[in-house]
């Protein structure tokens, strides 16, 4: 999981290099948990609710002319949790992952907004106490589902291009029938650097 982590912030760091007319870039990094509501069923199948632990999140992303640009973030239950229902129960880890169009106003010298609306995905992994193996072996079984996603931050640079980020993201994850709801909160800050003019 670190080396994929660290391959993806390279990844991004290559990408934004690589937008040379790009007005600015930003690299983050940031921390949060998720929120949903629980099930006010009272029938005799009850599913969990997706929330719950701490969530490390890496994103990127690239403004162009009028502050308009395109941003990528992932973020990925950073312990297994336990999934339980009806019984069953297994460790599981949730990870998504959106791709945004983002406006970036600015509302001040050192104080700015993040925008960003997109689609992406959850990766739903529950893991086995037994390995899989066909082109590469894995200890885990995944739930895909497709996700739109709205989410929004104020920005405050606190040194030259650092700046600190609390955010709040939603998240409609698709047939998301492995918990109660397919509406999710995640709440939480990132620390960033603008790479570019700020």
């Amino acid at each position: 999981m670190r080396k994929s982590a660290l391959l993806t912030v390279f990844g991004m760091v290559c990408l934004l290099a690589s937008f040379a007319s790009a007005q600015q870039g930003d690299v983050m990094i940031g921390g949060g948990t998720l929120l949903s509501s629980t099930s006010n069923n009272t029938s005799v199948t009850t599913l969990p609710a997706e929330k719950g632990g701490f969530y490390p999140s890496i994103g990127v992303d690239v403004v162009f002319h009028r502050r308009i640009g395109f941003n990528f973030e992932t973020s990925w239950r950073g312990s297994q949790g336990l999934y339980v229902s009806d019984g069953f129960a297994s460790p599981y880890r949730p990870i998504l992952y959106d791709f945004n169009a983002l406006y970036q106003p600015r509302l001040g010298r050192k104080l700015g907004a993040d925008l960003m609306a997109g689609v992406g995905g959850e990766d739903l992994r529950f893991y086995t106490p037994y390995y899989s193996c066909s082109f590469t072996c894995t200890n885990y079984t995944s739930s895909n589902h497709f996700m739109e996603h709205i989410g929004g931050g104020l920005r405050y640079y606190v040194w030259h291009h650092v700046f600190v980020r609390p955010e709040v993201h939603y998240y409609h994850v698709e047939n998301n029938l492995e918990f109660n709801s397919g509406n999710i909160f995640r709440v939480g800050a990132s620390i960033g650097y603008t790479i570019g003019p700020d």
